[in-house]
């Protein structure tokens, strides 16, 4: 009995890894580690029951491939598939995307839409980035997952859709919980079931499989001799920590392609492809608690920084040339008492208009007239206050560019996103 037991789980793991090879192949999935393949895994269990499946990744990792799986192993796999990226639809439409509208409910609304969820009754949608949901879309996607039922934006009548939700995130769901930025029972709600998409740099070998592929591909495509790794390089790639993952080691294999005059690569070479401040290269793990990441923040600080700075040494340099005319004209003032005649102070020199202080006018001092003495004023202390800085930042850019919201988050490096969750946070939404 034993014999026969083993030779039914040799069996079976042989079964298993020719439907993994499969599959792999199908979707041209390249890699051997255990977290992809039991993702995978995962992935072809739950297609044929209807559940909610998260995703849970860092960028760049693949996550779009499991969503396809999903779908195309499923009951559904005849009906449509749509991929939405919530973080790609501005805040004042995505509840008109997602649910749909009526004629007339805003401006632009010419006509009736059916929405995403409507479209795709009875299919699977793949909403990606669903931790940048507003919260008040996150309460009308909780109510479709719980019942099925939805209300178009500007209408009355409650609608009825059959829609398997699959979601993938980048971020750390639980910190976002914790600040108020995600609900906790859609949450739960979408994490019918987990699947964990593994970052490249813990994929080991599979990092010189990926390489091989877009090498090949871009000697292919363009006709040009294939770039080989040496045994250090090779070393060198599985140690980097690879923070755009699969995204960025495509994007280093197709410089290498074409700017690398050599076309074996050794260490010296990738070198000058490769980001060298490890600093940069470090991600926060989502799978981690207290960890988070400031780079916007931190990035629309050093603005202001810089700006305020700026404006300080304009200030200054303004001071002093208001100084040096005040003095210029107290001394024609006092020639003029002394030669018993009225004087008219030498006008000086212009001030430019980028300067923020405006020349004041001297008028003609009469005989008897007395200069006042010009005293400094007594600078303000500069306030360090992020929020005043951020809300400071934020009007300059808005008023730059005459209100246009999406013209002032492209200079401040920001998403429209995150610029109009700032407006609302300092009450300049109605401005």
């Amino acid at each position: 009995m034993a014999e026969y037991r083993n030779l039914f789980v040799t069996l079976s793991a042989k079964m298993k890894t020719s439907e993994l090879q499969s599959i792999k192949q199908r979707y041209n999935i390249v890699g051997n580690c255990e977290a992809l393949n039991n993702a995978i895994d995962v992935a072809l269990k739950v297609a044929p029951i209807d559940l909610s499946v998260l995703i849970i990744g860092e960028s760049g990792v693949g996550k779009d491939i499991l969503p396809r799986i999903l779908h195309d192993n499923s009951p559904r796999r005849r009906e449509k598939y749509f991929a939405i990226n919530c973080g790609a639809i501005p805040e004042g439409t995505i509840d008109s995307e997602l649910f749909g509208h009526v004629k007339g409910s805003f401006t632009g609304a010419i006509g009736d839409s059916p929405g995403y969820f409507g479209v795709a009754n009875k299919g699977t949608l793949f909403l990606d980035e669903v931790g940048e949901l507003p919260l008040a879309t996150q309460a009308r996607l909780l109510r479709v997952l719980e019942n099925g039922e939805y209300i178009p934006v500007g209408a009355t009548d409650v609608k009825k859709t059959d829609v398997r939700v699959v979601a993938a995130t980048n971020v750390n769901i639980r910190k976002a919980i914790s600040e108020g930025r995600f609900r906790e029972d859609l949450y739960y709600r979408l994490n019918q079931v987990q699947i964990q998409m593994p970052p490249l740099r813990d994929r080991g070998e599979d990092i010189v499989l990926l390489f091989r592929l877009f090498a090949m591909q871009m000697a292919e495509k363009y006709r040009m001799d294939k770039v080989v790794l040496t045994d250090e390089a090779k070393l060198m790639l599985r140690r980097y920590k690879w923070p755009g993952n699969i995204r960025q080691l495509k994007s280093i294999t197709e410089q290498l392609s074409v700017l690398s005059r050599e076309r074996v690569i050794t260490p010296d070479i990738l070198m000058q492809f490769i980001p060298q401040d490890q600093e940069s290269t470090q991600l926060a793990t989502i799978h981690k608690e207290g960890e988070h990441s400031f780079e916007n923040e931190r990035e629309i600080l050093y603005k202001i920084l810089f700006e305020l700075r700026g404006n300080v040494n304009d200030l200054r340099r303004d001071m002093s040339l208001l100084k040096k005319q005040l003095e210029e004209s107290r001394s024609h003032a006092i020639a003029a008492k002394d030669d018993k005649h009225i004087a008219v102070p030498v006008a000086a020199e212009p001030i430019a208009p980028q300067q923020i202080f405006i020349q004041p006018q001297v008028k003609p001092i009469a005989e008897d007239a007395v200069a006042e003495e010009y005293v400094e004023p007594e600078k303000e202390p500069e306030s360090l206050n992020l929020n005043y800085l951020s809300r400071q930042m934020l009007e300059k850019a808005l008023e730059r560019n005459g209100g246009n919201r999406k013209k002032a988050a492209l200079e401040l490096g920001i998403s429209d996103r995150t610029l109009y969750r700032r407006l609302k946070q300092y009450g300049l939404d109605n401005k």
